[in-house]
């Protein structure tokens, strides 16, 4: 027999305790902890990048094309977990055709759009030179793949063929400037994220004019995590496959030293530089809520430091930030330890997006119940596909799919 009504929403992985309205469910799951986190991660990894384009860390070169370049895989993903959330997919376009400042999301379509034009400029001005060397180069191709790769080229040139040294100069003069402007535009996407948070009246967890602020600082903390781990696992890989390869006798193959822990150490102290902002602004805003007292906080306390205490204090600050903190300050620096601390910092950053949209949803708004959120595993229909653990591992490798696919064109790389 078939229901006469759909299932509500958040039903499936919702467990209630004591007193809780018959209507309140934990609505955003694990979609709405990934959409944050996705998109300081695109932050994050921009502002890696200008930190060689803006201020000149020379040593940061070959990280900062990588960071660039990465950062417009993660661009498209970004909004893949609310695509995912939306009961109603087909609506999503809606705030990117027609973008005003009404409210948050309708801004989004401003904000994403101009950051998207600014890292594909960006990223037009880095290769334009190396755009017309592979059209030159591939001039005589009679393969199809060749041709191929020849009217890519061609098309991606825009007809700027002029490589001189004034050109080139014009080149890394306009990447500087958009760097610069896109600094800027890459925390306000972010932080418009932690705005809709800290704008819900409703909802005393979130209510915090500290939350877009938080939200950026950890946003720049897990890009350059994840720049980092993803550059180390790339250069290690072409490492090993070229010891490989000169195992079997091929000579023409030139040794790459992999990565290289001065580049992994410069990197490593801004990082340790953001997330001491990061926890020093999560701390004073667990402070002035305490401190405050407001008539919700003996809800928000019983949460935090009852039903949520694990996940905030042992995993989130002692496990996600405390360990790897040390990691990174103890002297001789290695590769292995970069490693390990940089997984701690991304789980910890994850476990603040956690904590934030699902601990915020815990207390029920009688302020006498709470609830508890299940994560899907394995999924028995579409929903909980989207919004379960599957739906999150989905998020998490489109990125990759889509820098692979990029990185063929371009080569973000030092050894492409």
């Amino acid at each position: 027999m078939t229901e006469l009504f759909p299932p509500i929403h958040g039903m499936e992985w919702t467990a209630k305790e004591l007193f809780v309205y018959p209507n309140e469910f934990i609505y955003w799951s694990i979609q709405i902890v990934m959409y944050p986190y996705m998109t300081g991660l695109v932050a994050g990894a921009f502002v890696l990048s200008s930190l060689y384009h803006v201020f000149g860390q020379e040593d940061l070169k070959d990280m900062a094309k990588f960071s660039l370049v990465f950062s417009l895989a993660l661009l498209p993903v970004a909004a893949l977990p609310l695509l995912l959330h939306l009961q109603q997919p087909l609506r999503a376009m809606n705030p990117l055709l027609t973008p005003h400042f009404t409210s948050a999301i309708a801004a989004f379509g401003i904000v994403f759009s101009t950051y998207g034009l600014i890292v594909i400029s960006e990223i037009w001005f880095v290769y334009r030179q190396y755009f017309v060397e592979q059209t030159i180069a591939l001039k005589g191709a009679t393969g199809f793949a060749d041709s191929l790769k020849r009217i890519t080229y061609l098309i991606l040139t825009l007809g700027a063929f002029d490589v001189s040294d004034e050109a080139v100069a014009k080149d890394h003069k306009a990447v500087k400037i958009l760097a610069a402007i896109g600094i800027p535009v890459a925390c306000f996407l972010h932080g418009y994220a932690g705005f809709i948070f800290g704008s819900v009246k409703a909802n005393a967890l979130w209510m915090s004019p500290l939350m877009p602020v938080i939200f950026i600082m950890s946003a720049v903390v897990s890009g350059i995590a994840l720049c980092m781990i993803t550059y180390i696992a790339i250069m290690e890989w072409k490492k090993f496959q070229a010891i490989l390869a000169k195992g079997r006798g091929d000579d023409s193959v030139k040794m790459i030293g992999g990565a290289e822990i001065d580049v992994i150490s410069k990197s490593s102290k801004y990082l340790l530089g953001f997330l001491v902002a990061a926890i020093s602004l999560e701390l004073l805003d667990l402070i002035f809520r305490g401190y405050t007292a407001m008539k919700s906080w003996d809800i928000l306390r019983s949460v935090m430091y009852g039903k949520d205490f694990i996940n905030i204090f042992l995993l989130q600050y002692g496990l996600g930030n405390l360990v790897p903190f040390v990691l990174l300050l103890m002297p001789r620096l290695t590769i292995k330890r970069t490693v390990v601390a940089l997984v701690l910092v991304l789980f910890g950053v994850f476990m603040m997006r956690w904590n934030v949209v699902i601990g915020g949803q815990a207390f029920s708004l009688s302020f006498s119940g709470y609830m508890h959120y299940h994560l899907p595993i394995i999924p028995h229909n579409l929903e909980t596909y989207k919004e379960g653990l599957l739906g999150a591992l989905t998020v998490i490798i489109s990125p990759y799919v889509l820098f692979w696919a990029i990185n063929k064109i371009v080569p973000s790389l030092k050894y492409s």
